[in-house]
This record gives structure tokens, sequence and C-alpha cells, in this order.
């Protein structure tokens, strides 16, 4: 450190302020700019005190780089740097789409722009989603652009619903969804009402970047958004045009209204408790039981160790425990920001069952249908029916489409290119009567192009309800769907990697095993059949070896086995995870229940399949691979630790036979430190 700088540019809260240089020329530049730039005393005050430590590294990190559009928009830690959320990256961000609407709608002036926000902040850095939806409606009324600003946190689908309800540009909605509570996010939706993606979301980032600097002092008045006449609140108008476009999805309100069922309805502290509720006297329901401790607005999701209800009974203990005091037999639980829905059904005898993300698509994707055609008998009708689903996502619906005759389509992961699919099919006259993600996420019916909670909560609720008549459970149904459609057993989990260099390693360790663009050929003793690599354009089962799936800007491989598994390796575009996602699929009657162990024997093999691969070691400086390809390893750390306890994954059960056979059972030593660690979801057995 050397070298006493003054800063200015920003008035008096710069004048007798002075930071000494790094000695790095581009770091030195990066830390003038935030000094001279940002007007949030916390935020200003975190670099400060990072620059008088001496801590280059961690401003490097912050300062030396920028956010990108992931698969659910900017997305990253609130706190001080380029590469976080927090008022001025906010600012510059909103900036920079104002500059690009203005060069795609010349009516802007009169569309105006949605903005949402959750119940996400961070008191250390001065930062709170209204806050940083306040900021970017200043951005745009210092612009003399209208602004729907909601005047309480609302769902996520209420942004892409009012852009479309209202006709107009654009829309933002700051959430991190079920992110960890120190980070928040930037999302955008375009006029369609679906998240942008390429070239929109390109063309951004290119516009931000040429908008850094903040254009005056409006852009950071939280009171001029107060005071301006052209911001409205539309809360009251769009929650009641949702709510009557939900009666579009009520196919049976007679019986809900005659329903005795409980349910139990969490809201993970998020935003969903008082939607949900309206929804479901909507329906005729009488309100679910709200978990008492989630049900209230609370940054700091102080009741669970993970905000995502993905993650099962872990995070639904307190959900149970209400459901076991009411004897409700159906537990609903919304994420944060009440875009996505776990459901746990109680099982007579047998404790509690809660459902994937992909058996609860096959659920909803056989109620939506069956409604769908019970009110259009003509089989022609269904030449104009789509359901959609991510690639990494079960292929049920593909099943079922086969059979029954309506369109089935497949995009990449994220639910933006979902709903740029859903308005590219309304343009020829189709209709999207279902989609799903993998990670519970589901779009009912077509009020809106975006997964939704609050819709796909209360539609289950229906579900319920109807299959009581017939006495039967939710997995009851998904039995029957099972032995109509084919056996679907899929398994989904992760590993966290906060090291982007390993996870590159890993992902050219896979395109190169035995040599320079060679994949594997082998997992275990079973043959690898085909290799499609989404992120280079190749597909080896394809006669031109050209993957017809745009190109992702995550990493993701897919690997068909010999024995019917399926298996992608991706990173996460909003999380620092590598994820993978395997499913074996049998045709109608070729397997049943018991000759898949009960599902024991195909999930065991969806983890053999990553992990076999995963787990090989990676050689210092990322090179081929050590070994024959068959033996496991770990992946090294990239600086010294003590080792930590081992993760071991269980022998299969002897009932499992063959297909668990050989040396893809693997006992293996992952590293669990800062730079990969395994998620509990691995421990299958």
């Amino acid at each position: 450190m050397e070298d006493t700088v003054g800063t200015g540019g920003n008035g008096d809260l710069n004048a007798n302020l002075g930071w000494r240089r790094t000695g790095d020329p581009k770091l030195d530049k990066a830390v003038q700019q935030w000094l001279d730039w940002d007007r949030n005393k916390w935020t200003r005050a975190q670099v400060e005190s990072l620059v008088a430590a001496g801590r280059l590294e961690d401003l490097r990190s912050r300062l030396c780089s920028r956010m990108s559009f992931g698969t659910a928009g900017l997305r990253a830690p609130m706190g001080a740097g380029f590469n976080r959320i927090n008022d001025l990256t906010v600012i510059q961000s909103s900036q920079g789409l104002h500059a690009y609407l203005c060069r795609c709608f010349a009516d802007l002036g009169s569309r105006g722009v949605v903005i949402g926000y959750d119940t996400r902040g961070q008191e250390e850095s001065g930062c709170s989603s209204q806050r940083l939806a306040k900021l970017t409606a200043a951005v745009m009324l210092s612009r003399d652009v209208p602004v729907y600003l909601f005047s309480s946190f609302v769902p996520t689908p209420y942004v892409p619903y009012a852009v479309k309800r209202l006709g107009a540009a654009s829309g933002v909605m700051i959430t991190a969804s079920h992110n960890p509570k120190e980070d928040n996010g930037y999302k955008v939706y375009w006029c369609s009402g679906a998240q942008i993606a390429s070239p929109h979301d390109k063309e951004v980032l290119r516009c931000i970047e040429e908008q850094l600097e903040p254009w005056s002092a409006s852009c950071w008045d939280e009171e001029l958004v107060d005071r301006s006449s052209l911001r409205t609140d539309p809360l009251t108008q769009i929650n009641s045009c949702y709510m009557d476009d939900l009666t579009s999805l009520c196919f049976h309100r007679d019986l809900n209204s005659s329903c005795t069922l409980k349910f139990v309805h969490s809201s993970f502290h998020g935003v969903g408790h008082d939607f949900v509720r309206q929804a479901f006297r909507v329906f005729g329901f009488v309100p679910p039981v709200p978990v008492p401790e989630q049900k209230d607005p609370d940054p700091n999701f102080s009741s669970v160790r993970c905000p995502n209800p993905e993650e099962g009974e872990s995070v639904l203990e307190l959900s149970l425990l209400l459901a076991e005091r009411e004897n409700a037999r159906i537990i609903l639980a919304t994420d944060p920001d009440a875009d996505r829905l776990a459901v746990a059904e109680r099982s007579d005898g047998h404790g509690w069952k809660v459902f994937s993300g992909n058996e609860l698509a096959a659920l909803l994707g056989w109620w939506m249908f069956f409604n769908w055609k019970e009110s259009h008998p003509d089989p022609a009708d269904t030449n104009s029916v789509y359901m959609l689903a991510t690639t990494v996502s079960s292929k049920i619906l593909q099943a079922f489409a086969r059979i029954e005759g309506f369109h089935f389509e497949e995009t990449l992961p994220g639910f933006k290119w979902i709903g740029n699919r859903i308005h590219e099919l309304s343009k020829t006259g189709n209709r999207v009567i279902f989609a799903f993600e993998e990670s519970i996420g589901f779009l009912c019916g077509s009020i809106v192009p975006e997964k939704d909670g609050v819709s796909a909560a209360v539609v289950v609720a229906e579900m319920v309800a109807y299959l009581q008549t017939r006495k039967l459970s939710l997995n009851q149904q998904l039995q029957n769907i099972y032995r109509t459609y084919g056996y679907h057993v899929s398994k989904t989990s992760y590993v966290t990697c906060n090291d982007p260099p390993t996870i590159q390693r890993i992902f050219s360790r896979i395109r190169n095993f035995a040599g320079d663009g060679s994949y594997p050929k082998a997992c275990g003793d079973i043959g690898i059949v085909h290799v499609r690599d989404v992120t280079t354009g190749y597909d080896s089962s394809r006669p031109d070896l050209r993957s017809v799936l745009p190109a992702s800007s995550s990493q993701m491989i897919t690997f068909t086995l010999q024995n019917g598994v399926v298996a992608t390796l991706r990173t996460s575009g909003t999380e620092p995870k590598i994820k993978y996602y395997t499913e074996f699929c049998a045709a109608p009657g070729e397997r049943s229940a018991e000759d898949l162990c009960h599902h024991r024997s195909g999930r065991g093999l969806c983890d053999i399949t990553a992990l076999s691969v995963l787990q090989r070691r990676v050689p210092a400086g990322g090179g081929a691979p050590e070994g024959d390809g068959r033996s496991a390893g770990r992946v090294p750390r990239t600086r010294q630790e003590p080792p930590d306890p081992p993760l071991r994954l269980a022998p299969p059960p002897a009932s499992c036979g063959d297909i668990t056979s050989g040396s893809c059972f693997l006992s293996s030593d992952w590293p669990t430190g800062d730079q990969l660690s395994p998620c509990r979801k691995l421990e299958v057995y």
C-alpha cells in the first residue's frame, strides 16, 4: 500500500476522505470509481475498511469483475462491490436497462416499467429489496418513464403478470428467491411477461457497461418516487385481476367447498402467506393453517437453515410438527418469493412423503390434461396443446404426450426459456397448459409465463380434494400414472463449489477424459451411448454432431447410458453449485416398482452416474485425469486444509442385484471445505 489519494466527484461525502493506493493500477482505478460513485454510507465504509486493512484479494473479488445474467437474472450476495447486489449496482443496472428499452420501445414513455420486490434485507449494507426497488424506480422516473411500483412486497409472478396486464415495456423484480439470506437479485422481464433471454440479456449488459456512472443525484432519491405523478401503485388492481384469473384453473369448486381435509402452509418467512390464503378462498377452500413461526416476513429466515423448500424434510420440520398437531394430511410450502412449491403428504402408517419436483410434475401434468380433456372431448383439439419442461427435468410429460397425443417440448434449464417458448407458441395459436422445471417450479395454465407457487398450491389442493372422493392419495395416483405411462425414477442433487477454477477443471477433465476432445465412454461398468455438450454445441447422437438446443452460458453435459439412464451435469446459473440430474425411464408395462427395487436401484444408478465421473482426481494444472477412468479419487483442494470427514455412500441393498454391481459404488473422501462440498442429499441409502 502506498500514496494517499483524495476522492472527489461525490460532493461533501468525500471532501475530507483519502485512501492509500494498493500498488495495483487496475484495482486502484476500481477503488477510486467506487468511492466516487457510491452514496451508500454502509457499502462505502465496507470498501474503505478493506482498503485500510490491505485486503487486496477481497477488493479484487468485489471490484474487478461484474455480475452477468444467469438463469434468473442478476443474483449475488448483498454488500459492497461491482459483483454484489447493492445501491450502486442496481442503479447501474437500471440505467442500462433504461438505455436498452429506449432503443426497443418508441412508446416507452407511455408504456412504463413494472417494479416489485420481496422481503429481503441486510442491515450491515443498508440494503433491502424495497429500497433497491425504489432506486430502480428513481432511475426510470429521472428520465420521465412511468413506473408501476408495488406499495408492498409481492410474489415474483405478480411482476410478469402485471407487465402483460398493464401493457408495460418491461418489469423488474428485486428478489433472490430461495437463495441464502445474504443474497439478493435483479430479475428482468420483457413486454411478453417472459424473463429476458438472448439477445436481450447480452444487450442490456452491454448498455449497463456504457452507463456505469450514476446519471444524477435523482437516481439516489427515494423521495422522488413518493412524490412523482408518474408513479402508480398497481397492487390492488393486479391482485384483484390475478385472483379473478385464478378461477380459470378451478374445475371442481363444489368439491372444494365441501372438502374436510386440512392443509398446512409455510411461506418460509417470505411473501406467500396472504396470497395463498386468498387463492384458497377463490377456489372455495377453507384457508390453510399457517406455520406461525414462518408466516410473517423475516429477512434472516430465522427458523430454517436454508430458505429452500426443495431441501425436503430437513427444512419442513415446523410444518411437519404442525401438521401432526392439526391432523392435516397435506403440507404446502412456498419459497420466500412464492414462485415455487413443495408438497408433502401423510401416508397412513408410513410417515410423510415429500414429493420431488419431478413427481409433482407428473401429478400436475396429469391433472391439467385430465381437466382440459373433460372440456375438450374432440381428439383433434390436442393438436394445439403443449406441455413444456426443461431438459434436466423428468421425461414423464414426454411419455404422456406419446399416449395422449398432445405436443411436448424441452428447453434449456431456467424458466426464462420456458416463458419465451410459451410466448412464441401463443403467436401461432397454440396453448401451453402446463410446464415445469424439476426444482419445484410449476406453471399451471396460461395466467402468467413464469413459475408460480401460489397458483400451483391451490391447484394441488383441488387435486387432493378430487382424489379424496376417489379414495386415492397423491402417492397412490402417482403410482397409477407410472403404471399407465411408464415408471420414471429420478435423482437430483448437487455439490457446492465456491472456486470457479475448480469448476472449470472438472468440466475440462470430462471433455478431455482420455485425451484432447475425448468424452468418457463408460460410467463404471456401464457404457455411455451418447454425449450431448450444450455448452460447446456438440451432440454425438445427431448426424451432424450439433446440438439442437441453444448454446448454454452455463456448463452442461448430458450422458445417455446403455441401461437407459440419462444423466446431466451442469453448473447452476444462480448459486455456486454443480448439479446433477439422472433418470431411469421405463416404457409402460416394462418394469414394475418391484423390478426397480421400489426406486432404490434407479436412484442408486443416479448417484453412481454423477459421482463416478466427478469423483476422479484432477491433476495439478487441470489436465487429463489420473487413473484408468474407473477408480474414484477426489477433486483436489486449491489450498491446504485439514482433511474433512469422508462422505461415504452406503452399499446398495442386496435386492438391487446386478444393476448396481461392479466398481460404481465407491467410498470416497470428498473435500467439504470452502472449495467443494456435497449436500446432504447424497446420502441416499
